[in-house]
Formats: C-alpha cells, structure tokens, sequence
C-alpha cells in the first residue's frame, strides 16, 4: 500500500512540474509582446470565412469557395470547389506589414486534392487601396506587392515569387520574376510554401520545410529583369550605315561552272539491273474486298449510293516477296549534281555583325536594396481547370522559427498520415512500384497535349488523361493504351494514311464535348526534420 501511495505521489510531482514549466513559457511569451513566437497575421480557417473574407462581385470570377474539411481529416480550410472557373477573394489586415528592414516570412498550405494539371495555386500579397483597388472589385488588376506559390499547366511548372518594384527614375512598376523556381510537388498530399525575406537582400523560398532556392535580390542572376538596370543601353536612334556588309563568306566572283556539269541530270534513275524477284505475285491485288463485310440492314442506295465492301490487305501477299504488277525500283544517279553554285569566298568587305552602340541608360539607378510596397491584404485570385484545392494555415510572421513552429505543429501531422495512407492504398492495389512511373507519365501526356498540330484533338485527348488519372489502380496496360492513343494520332498527322475505299455509314449525332532556412538559422530547420512523438505546444498568436 505504501509503495502504491509513493508511486502516486511522484506520477503527481512530475504532473505539477511540466504544468508549472508550461506555464512558465506560457507566461513568458504572453509578457513580451516581441517575442519571436508571435505571428504577425494567421488563419486556420477552423471557422467560416463569411464576414471574415471579401469575395469579389466581378463576373467573371463565379467560382464557388467553399469552408470544407480536408479529405481524411478533421481539418478545416478554403476549398475550390468547381472546376473550370476564376476565383477570387481577400483578406484586409488591420495593420500594414512592412517589408523593408527586417525579416519577414510569408508561409501556407495548400492541398491539390483532384490534382494539379492546369492551374494556379498561389497567393497575393496586395498593397494598400490607397493605389486604387477594393475588395470587391479584386481581380487580377488588383495591385500587389509580391505574388507566390505554385502554379502548374502545360509546360508551366514553377512556384512563383513575383514582385512589383518601382522604379525610382520613371516610377514605373515592374515585375521582377525569380528565376529557375523550384517546381510543384506533383501529388495529391498538402504541401507547405515558405518565402523568407531576410535582411541583406536574401531570399529563401522552402517546401515541406526544406530549402529548395536561395537568391539574392540584387543579383541579375537570380530575377528577371534585375532590379538595378543596366548602366548603358543600346542606343535606339543609331541606324546601321548603308553601305554595312554583314557577309562573312561571298559566292566566288571569278568562278566558272564547268562544261560537263549538267544540271538537268535527275537525282535518281532506274535501276536497269534489277530482277523481279521469284514468287512475285503479279495476278494478285495488294489489296481485296473484306470477305466478312455484309451490307447494313438500313443501307439505302438511292440515297447512300452504291455500297462498296470496305478494303483490306491481301492475305496472300504476306508469305509472297510483293503483289500486283511488278516495276523497276529506282537508283541514285551517278551523274547527278545538282544546280551549280559559285565556291564562297571570305568577303574582303565583311564588317563583322552590326550593333547599335552603347549610351548611358537614362532610367539606371543604385539600389542597396529594393524598396519593397507594404502588404494590406492578402488575396487568392486564380483561375483553374480543377476543383479540390484546398488553401490553410496562411501565416505572415517576422522569424523563421515562428514558420518553422507552425509547420511542425499545423503541416507535419496531416503530411505524416496522408503519406501513410497513400503508401497502403499503393500496397493494397499492389501498383507501388507504378506511383513514380505513373506521374513521369501523365507529366508527359500533359506536355503532349499542348502540341500546337494536336489542336483539334485536344479536348478528347484532355478527357483521356483525365479519365486515366482518377483510376487508383493503373494498370500499365492503360497507360500503354493511352500512349499509343497519342502515338497513332501522331503519326497519322505526320505521314498520312493510306486511303482506302470504306463502308459509308449514316452519321451519328456528335457527342456534346465536356465543359471544360535555412532562414538564417539552420538549428530550427534540423529539429524539424526529427520527427518526434511530442508536438510542440501552439504559439500566442494574434488574429485578424
């Protein structure tokens, strides 16, 4: 009984020692209003955006948000909720968010729950309305600061970071895009964006977490255009003189055809020494009437016409070396040169390539670093092919480690299961191995798809592949039915077909076509990339 009574007693010692150490830390961050676990602006969207959240009144923005869980979760978030549509919506913060002299993070999560094949998923950081916005009237007019996360169609693969500067000298706005972004997760799990802005001019753009591009905004390898322009530019009101020649090489004034050059000889010739082969079929058609080809009972031939079996190729002629009438094949001619040309010369005139000389660039400017406009609101303005993208946890904070936190404690869990459970529905169907070879497919398929001579087939080849992908277990049977689907259209776009008499039938209807940081600090990077049972404890925030 003693030794019952002394268990207890310490299970209740080390119960009032964490409460106290908890609020010991509790109390701390709630005395400091500094302190770097205080978010500047976060939403969980654990409760309705109505009345928190401007939808725009514009009319082409009729996509339907709606306040959805996230599928295999408890979690809430914004949902796009159609496809094929412009959404739009805002939030105002009740106090400007400065981007100028220190450290800024700009983080949230986002699920592409149906895909991601052609569409934006990514964020507005727009300046105050005082530049002329509202609201209501949000569109893709609306001026922003910065533009970031992941946009995905076509051969656009790239998680944006945008932003607008203006230029001092004229005080024009220019967009300055950061390149070679990283690309998008190409999966259906929620992924956390981060953007670090740190003090001296650095950038840090994240993924789950993990650092995937450093730049430097001053540096004209790193943004398109650069921030500091050129110092000289090509002056536009020099011409190139008349009398400029561009040619390296000139035909040989001097030289002469030759007497025997005969450029009417043709290229190629028959074959005189050639043999028809032995077992030539010469009696026999390449191809014959389809001996299983019956006349349709509702053929008419008044009004159809007379009705013809439809062609196909001679049995016969497979075991026989050809069919039909025999001709000579034809050879390269010997005698054959072509129309005559005058040998090149180096030309004694030649200038080099001609450019218009440097001047000074009127529109230069220094910068020791950019002069980045304040964040009012931020905004969702996207226009998207699918349905399913569920935006969350949208957190602007002054340190990493506050990100770092929120991811720990807001992303990681839902990553952890949705990544179990995908491993086993893999497992279960038994395509595991087919996961990797599945995404490098459709990637491909998708990138076919916008062939320019693919045109006209594009919304049946876009209905393909969708139909594919919502099949969780893929067999590659389908996929190489799929592929051949492509390679046969390309081909026949390429080398024709031969034509063939066919059975002319009555039209159908056509069917309707479908509506289409290492922040700065590595040691919160590492303790997040050790998954531990324990989650950190949420931070004091302050909500908008």
């Amino acid at each position: 009984m003693e030794e019952q009574k002394r268990s207890l007693m310490g299970i209740f010692t080390v119960l009032l020692l964490f409460i106290s150490i908890s609020s010991f830390q509790l109390l701390r961050a709630s005395d400091n209003p500094d302190d770097v676990d205080d978010a500047i602006f976060y939403e969980s969207f654990d409760e309705d955006f109505e009345g928190r959240w401007t939808v725009s009144n514009k009319d082409s923005y009729n996509g339907v948000w709606k306040h959805a869980k996230s599928e295999g979760h408890d979690d809430y978030g914004l949902l796009v909720s159609e496809k094929a549509r412009k959404y739009a919506i805002v939030k105002e913060l009740k106090e400007l968010v400065t981007l100028k002299d220190e450290t800024v993070v700009l983080q949230f999560e986002t699920r592409h729950q149906s895909g991601l094949e052609c569409g934006g998923a990514y964020l507005k950081y727009l300046r105050p309305q005082e530049v002329g916005w509202t609201p209501k009237e949000f569109d893709n007019e609306s001026p922003y600061s910065i533009m970031f996360g992941p946009d995905r169609c076509g051969a656009t693969n790239k998680v944006h970071f945008i932003v607008k500067h203006k230029n001092p000298k004229n005080e024009k706005y220019v967009e300055h895009h950061l390149k070679n972004p990283p690309s998008v997760p190409s999966d259906k799990l929620t992924h956390v964006y981060t953007a670090i802005l740190k003090p001296k001019n650095e950038l840090r753009v994240l993924i789950d977490g993990e650092v995937k591009k450093k730049a430097n905004f001053l540096s004209a390898d790193d943004f398109e255009p650069p921030f500091i322009p050129p110092k000289t530019i090509p002056d536009p009101d020099d011409k190139k003189p008349k009398d400029w020649d561009e040619r390296a090489k000139i035909p040989d004034p001097d030289a002469v055809k030759p007497d025997d050059w005969d450029e009417d000889a043709p290229m190629e010739i028959l074959d005189e020494e050639a043999e028809k082969p032995k077992g030539w079929l010469d009696d026999e058609p390449e191809e014959i009437d389809d001996p299983e080809a019956t006349k349709p009972e509702d053929w008419d031939d008044e009004e159809d016409g007379e009705w013809e079996a439809p062609k196909i190729d001679n049995p016969r002629c497979d075991s026989a070396p050809g069919c039909g009438e025999w001709k000579r094949p034809m050879k390269k001619n010997p005698a054959y040169k072509g129309k005559w040309h005058a040998p090149l010369i180096d030309n004694p005139a030649y200038k080099g390539i001609w450019k218009p000389r440097d001047i000074p660039n009127p529109d230069y400017f220094e910068l020791e670093k950019p002069d980045f406009e304040p964040i009012a609101a931020i905004g969702i303005e996207i226009w998207t092919m699918q349905d399913g993208i569920l935006f969350d946890n949208i957190l602007i904070a002054n340190d990493g480690n506050i990100a770092a936190s929120y991811r720990q404690t807001t992303w990681k869990p839902k990553f952890n299961i949705e990544k179990k459970n995908q491993k086993e529905e893999d497992s279960d169907g038994g395509l595991g191995f087919l996961t990797d070879l599945q995404t490098k497919v459709f990637e491909l398929l998708y990138k076919i798809e916008d062939i320019p001579f693919l045109s006209d087939y594009r919304i049946k080849i876009h209905d393909l592949i969708q139909r594919g992908e919502k099949q969780p277990n893929l067999t590659i049977g389908v996929l190489v039915s799929v592929v051949v689907v492509f390679l046969t259209i390309f081909f026949k776009l390429i080398f024709g077909g031969k034509k063939k008499p066919a059975r002319v039938e009555k039209p159908y209807p056509t069917p309707k076509e479908s509506k289409a940081d290492q922040s700065g600090e590595e040691n919160y990077e590492n303790k997040e990339k050790e998954e531990t049972s324990t989650s950190a404890p949420r931070r004091r925030i302050r909500r908008d």
